[in-house]
């Protein structure tokens, strides 16, 4: 039974849901194969990814695909109670309340593994935490999962490794109709509309430091510098180092950063990205958010213990005032500003991601035999997807001839 704050909630959650639905042409596509073809039909799928509204449109998705969906949150910041309620009452089983403490949020996540999934889709690996530990007693009719982020397919990897992963994997972050767009566009969007709601200050003008320039850094920066900020890079990888500087942003360690920047964002996946030496060279009303994943990348309990003062400023921004008189400001306690502070990603995007999720889940369900390791999203999945965004755009491209196929794939001119 859904475990939810408020169920009077529900018509406000119901409306949120079906805004973002009119924006999913993709999954819209998918949904109506799903209903007539219910591949998942006797199967039970559990979902840990933040709750919102477009995540709840995979899980009512997945519903009319047949499946039994047990859904719960990723983060207990980014949960949206309305949104919640308006999914538990349309007939997902919902396990979500913003704001629940570390223990609460893990109560949440076990009641959706109750139900002994066949599929998990995960955003972060917590659930395969969980079903490779604690909650090992409702692995027993694991078919296998899917993985959202880029740091999740890092703890999967490290798993399996060890052999310890639970189940067969898809890294659905890698698929190119995830993190070409979910990551740069999405990412690069959503951080910014947080940072800006959050802190109703300008961007153009200010420096920015950006933690990392993978695909989520790339989207950071490249809207950063849009809006008139002078950007700097901080990375550990020297191709995406060089990647930066032929954008045109400058490259520096985060020691050489700090007492430079007005605003940070980090975007690594990593912890202690910026810790107590950086803080304490950091302008007076620095701003500090995450756009990574786990609330690790900015060392707020490190800044809390230096700190002589700490009050809340404006809703999800805490200042902490250090022995020096300055003070650092800290946006949705470290975790995810674009979720914990926002709305997350925009419905365009997140259709093409969730698109992903759906489809690796069906193909789970029609392979037999597969190790537990981490596969990759089947390209022909990537291309359908590809290509139906396209057709919903109104847009079309070229196809190459027989000539052209026969000359790609000759060795011979």
């Amino acid at each position: 039974m859904s475990i939810v704050k408020d169920m009077s909630l529900a018509e406000s959650g119901r409306r949120k849901i079906q805004w973002v639905r009119d924006f999913m042409p993709a999954l819209s596509q998918i949904e109506a194969r799903f209903l007539q073809e219910k591949p998942f039909q006797g199967l039970r799928v559990a979902v840990s990814v933040h709750l919102e509204a477009k995540t709840a449109n995979l899980g009512y998705v997945l519903k009319q695909g047949g499946a039994e969906v047990y859904l719960t949150g990723s983060n207990p910041l980014s949960t949206q109670d309305d949104v919640a309620a308006g999914l538990a009452s349309l007939g997902v089983e919902t396990f979500g309340i913003h704001g629940v403490d570390a223990q609460g949020y893990e109560d949440l996540l076990t009641e959706a593994l109750k139900c002994h999934p066949h599929i998990v889709i995960d955003d972060g690996g917590d659930l395969i935490d969980l079903l490779g530990g604690k909650c090992k007693e409702y692995a027993d009719c694991l078919l296998g999962g899917c993985e959202e982020t880029t740091t999740g397919i890092l703890r999967l990897k490290a798993r399996e490794k060890a052999g310890l992963l639970p189940c067969p994997m898809m890294a659905v972050n890698d698929a190119k109709a995830k993190h070409y767009y979910d990551n740069k566009y999405g990412t690069g969007q959503s951080a910014w509309d947080g940072i800006m709601h959050t802190t109703n200050l300008v961007v153009a003008g200010k420096t920015v430091v950006v933690a990392g320039y993978g695909w989520c850094g790339k989207g950071v920066a490249m809207r950063a510098a849009g809006m008139g900020a002078n950007v700097i890079v901080t990375e550990i990888d020297p191709f995406k180092a060089l990647d930066a500087t032929m954008n045109g942003f400058r490259v520096m360690p985060m020691d050489q950063a700090a007492p430079l920047g007005d605003i940070f964002v980090t975007v690594t996946g990593c912890k202690d990205v910026i810790v107590p030496r950086h803080f304490a060279v950091m302008k007076d009303n620095v701003l500090l958010a995450n756009a990574g994943h786990f609330d690790c990348e900015v060392a707020v309990a490190a800044l809390r213990e230096m700190a002589v003062k700490a009050e809340t400023r404006r809703e999800n921004i805490m200042g902490y005032t250090l022995p020096n008189g300055r003070t650092l400001n800290v946006l949705a306690e470290g975790r995810l500003v674009n979720l914990a502070a926002g709305n997350g990603h925009p419905a365009e995007i997140m259709d093409m991601s969730f698109a992903v999720q759906a489809l690796a889940a069906e193909w789970l369900t029609k392979q037999t035999g597969l190790e537990k390791k981490v596969y990759p999203v089947p390209e022909e999945i990537d291309d359908q997807i590809g290509r139906a965004k396209l057709a919903a755009l109104g847009l079309e491209i070229d196809a190459l001839t027989p000539e052209q196929e026969a000359y790609l794939n000759s060795w011979s001119v």
